[in-house]
């Protein structure tokens, strides 16, 4: 026959759509076109392609050849169609059988000698791949990448005659065994930290109900030392978690994050970071830390530093879990459900309040407007962070033999069980909660609705605020195990929400 279909997989954000490559030889001068949307990469892979079939003893046919990528709308980009071009070629040519063709899609790149190389964001083509009941068929240096996902048969190889042999059932190729993942537990302990037990409070809650944080205070206090300590509290990643993580750095070229881990990602950029840095973009979109940080940690230390304009970008990912990055040609959606962890001081100089400071009213007037009343509006818990009496550091050797605190492991059980607790009663953790939920959920009596009612206008809260305040109070009392928040939780809850001046 001189008509072959082979399947594979294109790349388009963290969607994997199916690609036919057919191939269709015919009588004339001997001529090789790819038709269907193909880029420079795309476009370079016939010679590729042509050498890998030659160096591997197979006889290039010398008739005109016309490779057509379906669906032809579909940019098609780099070089993971190599290995699907060749053997739909060996197969139109007759040298390879085609009883196994629809039983397989084959993603790699062809180097000149016919070896299989590895192409990146292959996860979400993998994932996409076993959801189409298909085996995969790709390079070693992608096998443990693929092998992810559980439901997925991954047939690594590392040359074309490999290939070759599984396709005449001669040498078949054997399945990936992949290792099972396992949470480390390397990170600092809390305990570690001298003193402020009201922001390590915080972080317990804001870890137990996946709360959005601010720790602000004069500088050298610990903000940061607190918020390293977040990950160490999280619960590990479920498997379906982990994947859709390891999906978005696979697609982001972040190889060492796609081996596989059930620790929650956590990421700190830099203040200097661009906004297509943060939220993502690019010509070709890619994800950006807020994606990276999806089902983990974003941290944004020395908040009023970053540009207005990034911080604002924020506000939408905060609220709606995801991004949406819009071009002309298309739109590409990445997941970005993070907790948002940031710190800052309360001035440029970080004084402010004592005699060291040496800012002025307008000086810390434009510091302060780069955090707007809505983004503010967003951060559940607001905890100042002041610097620690001088016993407390004087006496720390003999605090640290006493073997004092408790350990994350201690508090990472306790979190575990609010969250377990969370999940079982409404699905989701508390964070996410909708306010028809937060009125089945946290009832108020009269002596709690004339405490909300007194804190409304002292804090000057919106309906947001409002219902943040009930989302924090009903994480306390998943904590202490009770059915409903009583009015001791909410009095804690607004002992997180004081009154930090911001620009509207």
């Amino acid at each position: 026959m001189s008509l072959a279909t082979v399947r594979t997989r294109a790349k388009l954000g963290i969607e994997a759509p199916l690609v036919s490559v057919e191939v269709h030889l015919s009588n004339g001068l001997p001529a090789f076109h790819i038709v269907g949307l193909p880029e420079t990469a795309v476009k370079e892979s016939k010679d590729r392609v042509r050498s890998a079939i030659i160096n591997a003893h197979f006889e290039f046919p010398a008739r005109r050849i016309t490779i057509n990528l379906a669906p032809a709308e579909l940019p098609k980009e780099g070089t993971r169609f190599d290995l699907a071009i060749a053997i739909g070629i060996l197969a139109a040519s007759g040298q390879v059988p085609m009883d196994l063709l629809g039983q397989h899609e084959f993603i790699g790149e062809l180097a000149l000698s016919g070896e299989l190389r590895p192409v990146e964001a292959l996860l979400p083509s993998a994932m996409a791949c076993a959801n189409a009941n298909k085996a995969l068929i790709t390079s070693t240096g992608n096998a443990n990448e693929a092998a992810l996902v559980k439901a997925l048969t991954v047939l690594p190889a590392t040359h074309l005659l490999e290939v070759s042999a599984h396709m005449h059932q001669r040498a078949s190729l054997q399945p990936w065994q992949p290792t099972a993942a396992k949470p480390s537990n390397t990170g600092s302990q809390l305990n570690e930290v001298i003193g402020h037990q009201h922001a390590k409070r915080a972080l317990e809650i804001a870890a137990s109900g996946g709360h959005h944080l601010l720790l602000y205070g004069p500088p050298g206090t610990g903000k940061t030392m607190l918020a390293s300590r977040l990950p160490g509290l999280l619960p590990p990643l479920n498997n379906s978690e982990a994947l859709e993580v390891a999906a978005i750095h696979s697609v982001a070229g972040k190889t060492d994050r796609a081996a596989h881990s059930l620790n929650r990602p956590f990421r700190a950029p830099h203040h200097s970071a661009s906004a297509a840095a943060i939220v993502g973009g690019g010509s070709t979109p890619k994800p950006g830390e807020i994606s990276l940080a999806h089902c983990g940690v974003l941290f944004l230390d020395e908040l009023p530093e970053f540009q207005r304009q990034v911080l604002e970008m924020l506000r939408e990912p905060l609220e709606s879990g995801e991004i949406i990055i819009s071009r002309v040609a298309a739109q590409t959606r990445y997941p970005a459900r993070f907790q948002l962890v940031a710190a800052m001081n309360p001035c440029p100089c970080g004084y402010l309040g004592s005699q060291r400071c040496t800012c002025t009213p307008d000086q810390i007037s434009r510091y302060r407007t780069k955090l707007s009343g809505p983004l503010m509006d967003r951060i559940d818990l607001q905890v100042q962070v002041n610097a620690i009496e001088n016993q407390q550091l004087l006496d720390r050797p003999a605090q640290q033999e006493q073997q004092q605190g408790e350990s994350n492991q201690i508090i990472q059980q306790r979190i575990c069980a609010a969250r377990k607790t969370q999940m079982a009663r409404q699905g989701n953790i508390n964070s996410e909660l909708s306010s028809q939920q937060l009125h089945q959920l946290c009832p108020l009596n009269k002596p709690q609705r004339e405490l909300m009612d007194q804190a409304i206008n002292r804090f000057a809260l919106s309906t947001r605020g409002f219902y943040r305040i009930l989302k924090v109070a009903r994480t306390i009392a998943d904590l202490a195990g009770l059915d409903s928040p009583g009015t001791a939780q909410y009095q804690e809850a607004l002992s997180y929400r004081p009154a930090i001046t911001t620009a509207s």
